[in-house]
């Protein structure tokens, strides 16, 4: 087998491959003679069937395996003698029409094709330690903690009708019945009758609870919304949508009662100790908020540090998942470019930014793990699937084979994993100053709104100024 190297350019690399006929012939021959002593053929003794015999029954098959071998054994050679990593599979062109495969398989001919790959970049990983680290911390208030008391006393509170005419006020429940229109159309799951709506709950559509304040028992009104962008249903998201509203009833709530009884109601044996398992809850929540943020820093703190040339197909493929998300979202929201003061040709090259940055930074993360000997055990990659599983009640055992039984699969859940731990390494290097900030200032989203890692060798999501309604899709492995 000859391999000889055809092309050079920044990360592309081609290589010519010939297999001489008479290899291929050598192979087939092997592989005949030892089934010679295995297979089972009507009319001749085992062991005893003729070559020629065993040649004219599965000769072109076992010539097609030896040539599926040959490719094998090409494609990693070319990785071994060059010593380069592959960024995606390789692309191979046998250039030959049916005739030509044919003479290949009968042995009138040498076995040649072209293989096309891209390699990763090499680039010195240098020093990571130093690294400076604002990171927000905020303290939980005791009103915090009573809020989320009051909610949940809240849930469990029960409801009277107010007085003829009286006004539904926030945190009133109005009971009504609604017909759900989209350009006067009803469409599927928008009918409810005698549905409770706690005002002031942020629970239905936005907007839907606050144009009901102020209306009384009978009254008929017609509420407009929109639905979010990122609503569950693809056929009503961003969509503007109409409600036909009756109102049934007005009900105020009854006194609010926070005690021990009600920490009993959610297996707590006290009060006291409800507000201890509400205070760590706000805790972890405000310390997931903060790490956002710091891994924000890091991510931006290592795009500065690195620059280099990008594996052509892996960034396209990445753009074009960005930007198939972004047209979709586009498309649900009924918005166009030019009501978001831009062209589509610029969001194009705003979002080619963000994906060039994820491929950079997840290419990074991925050598800075590497070099530092950073895995997955499979006892994390164990716990993952458990925890997905759980996320399945009735599931589990399906969800259990599913994973385990498809290594790509698998991949996608232990990647997160090794990238928290590359960030962790990082950050355990790097110089970080706590600061202290209120709650409003902790979930405050940045200008170009907090960044999302991607799942395995992380890149980060910067949102470009426009389209503001148009959100980055989350990287893929």
């Amino acid at each position: 087998m000859q391999v000889t190297q055809t092309l050079a350019d920044g990360l592309k690399r081609e290589f010519k491959v010939v297999v001489p006929a008479a290899d291929i012939a050598s192979r087939t021959d092997a592989q005949l003679e030892d089934m010679k002593t295995k297979v089972r053929v009507n009319g001749f003794r085992p062991g005893k069937v003729p070559v020629a015999h065993l040649r004219r029954l599965y000769g072109r098959s076992v010539t097609a395996d030896i040539v599926n071998n040959f490719v094998g054994e090409a494609n990693r050679k070319i990785v071994d003698d060059n010593q380069i990593k592959l960024a995606m599979e390789p692309k191979l062109d046998f250039g030959a029409d049916d005739e030509g495969v044919t003479k290949v398989l009968d042995g009138k001919a040498d076995l040649a094709w072209t293989v096309a790959v891209e390699v990763l970049p090499t680039f010195e990983v240098g020093d990571i330690t130093g690294i400076k680290i604002a990171k927000p911390v905020a303290d939980v208030e005791d009103s915090e903690v009573q809020s989320r008391l009051e909610d949940l006393a809240r849930r469990n509170v029960t409801y009277s009708d107010k007085k003829a005419k009286s006004k539904a006020e926030s945190r009133d429940r109005v009971v009504v019945d609604f017909v759900g229109k989209i350009d006067g159309v009803e469409f599927e799951g928008g009918k409810g009758e005698d549905i409770s709506v706690d005002l002031g709950s942020n629970t239905f559509i936005p907007g839907f609870e606050d144009q009901l304040i102020g209306v009384t028992a009978g009254q008929e009104k017609t509420v407009d919304v929109t639905f979010p962008v990122n609503y569950a249903s693809d056929t009503l998201a961003g969509k503007a949508a109409s409600f036909d509203v009756k109102v049934k009833a007005v009900q105020a709530p009854g006194e609010l009662v926070v005690d021990d009884e009600l920490a009993k109601s959610v297996g707590l044996e006290s009060l006291d100790k409800l507000k201890e398992v509400i205070k760590t809850s706000i805790e972890n929540e405000y310390a997931s908020a903060s790490r956002s943020k710091v891994k924000r820093q890091l991510l931006d703190a290592l795009d500065a540090k690195y620059s280099f040339d990008l594996p052509p197909t892996l960034f396209q493929q990445e753009f074009d998942n960005v930007w198939q998300q972004v047209e979709r979202e586009m498309a649900q929201s009924g918005r166009t470019f030019e009501e978001e003061n831009t062209t589509e040709e610029a969001a194009k090259e705003d979002y080619r930014k963000i994906a060039a940055r994820r491929v950079r930074l997840g290419l990074v993360l991925a050598e800075i793990g590497e070099s530092n000997k950073i895995q997955v055990t499979e006892e994390e990659a164990t716990r993952a699937v458990i925890e997905r599983a759980r996320q399945f009640p009735g599931q589990e055992r399906q969800i259990w084979e599913f994973y385990t039984k498809n290594p790509q699969a698998i991949a996608e859940l232990r990647a997160p994993i090794f990238e928290d731990k590359v960030v962790d390494y990082i950050l355990g290097q790097a110089e970080i100053t706590e600061n202290k900030v209120s709650k409003d200032e902790l979930f405050k989203e940045d200008d170009e709104e907090t960044a999302e890692a991607a799942p395995a060798a992380a890149a980060a999501e910067e949102k470009p100024a426009k389209p503001k309604k148009a959100k980055a899709a989350k990287a893929a492995e």
